[in-house]
Formats: structure tokens, C-alpha cells, sequence
């Protein structure tokens, strides 16, 4: 089954009767909308987690959940629906911390904290996305350049 996703201008408003499919080109001054979700503990730790292997930058860490909005879900259903896919967390409280567009890629993302007191054991690891996952202090976050997105090591950057 195909991908469908919404399409997107660049102040992101959705563009009505257009449809992206994932793989295919999308046009120029369309985009597509990406989610992602940083996950910080009510202790202060941050969640961590191992691409997998066969993914692109494989077994680099990364400090976001996220993905692909697919058509009709607005951000917030999104990032709400690939942070328990990818974690097993569910979080309904997300604070919106950013937003970039990617000119090259066609990509407008909305990064978002969620502050949660999960059992930081009952992580759950999404199948062909992640392979490890730790709890870290915001210092290693800090000290840390081998996570994979320039977005999450500029929100490091900022972080208290």
C-alpha cells in the first residue's frame, strides 16, 4: 500500500487537491510535512535511541522520534502516533520547539518536547527503526556530536 501524504506551501498551508506519495518527486515549492519528538523524562534524563542497522546512517543515536504525516493527520496527530509506534509512549502533552524547512528535500519539520514519567524500562523499540535505547543526562546530550540531525544538536545547544 502507498504512502499518501498532504501537501504543503511554504508557510504551511495545506494545498487542497494535491497529494504526495512516498518515492515519488515531490515538486518544486511543495513540501511535505515530518514530525519530530523529543522525549525528556520528569528526572531530567533524555531518550536516546539506535537507528537500525539498515537504515540510512545506521546505528548513528538520535534524540527524536518522528516521521511522515500521513494525509488528513494534522502535526500534532502525527508526532502523537510515531512516538508510540516508535517508543511505546504514549504523550498527548507535546510542546512545539521548532520548526525548519528543508529547501533540498522538500521537508517542512515540527520538532516537539514531550516530558514524560514512563517507566523509563518499558521503552519499545519499533521493528526496522531502532535497535538500542538509553536515558541520558543533558550533559552527555551536550557532549555528544554523533547523533544523527543538525536539528537535534542545535536544541542541545539551547537546552539549560
Amino acid at each position: 500500500m502507498k504512502e499518501l501524504w498532504d501537501a504543503y506551501d511554504v508557510g504551511l498551508n495545506k494545498l487542497n487537491g494535491v497529494t504526495l506519495v512516498r518515492g515519488e518527486l515531490i515538486p518544486q515549492g511543495v513540501f511535505h510535512l515530518v514530525c519530530e519528538i523529543a522525549v525528556k523524562h520528569v528526572d531530567g534524563q533524555y531518550l536516546i535511541m539506535q537507528r537500525d542497522l539498515s537504515k540510512h546512517r545506521g546505528g548513528m543515536w538520535e534524540l527524536t522520534a518522528g516521521g511522515s504525516a500521513l494525509q488528513g493527520e494534522t502535526p500534532v496527530e502525527c508526532a502523537v502516533r510515531e512516538l508510540k509506534e516508535e517508543t511505546g509512549i504514549i504523550c498527548n502533552e507535546l510542546l512545539e520547539i521548532g520548526r525548519v524547512i528543508h529547501m533540498g528535500q522538500r521537508t517542512y519539520y515540527i520538532d516537539y518536547l514531550c516530558t514524560t514519567n514512563c517507566d523509563k524500562n518499558t521503552v519499545k523499540l519499533q521493528y526496522g527503526e531502532t535497535i538500542a535505547y538509553k536515558w541520558v543526562d543533558k550533559s552527555e546530550l551536550k557532549n555528544n556530536d554523533n547523533l544523527v540531525t543538525k536539528r537535534a544538536q542545535l536544541f542541545i545547544k539551547e537546552l539549560r
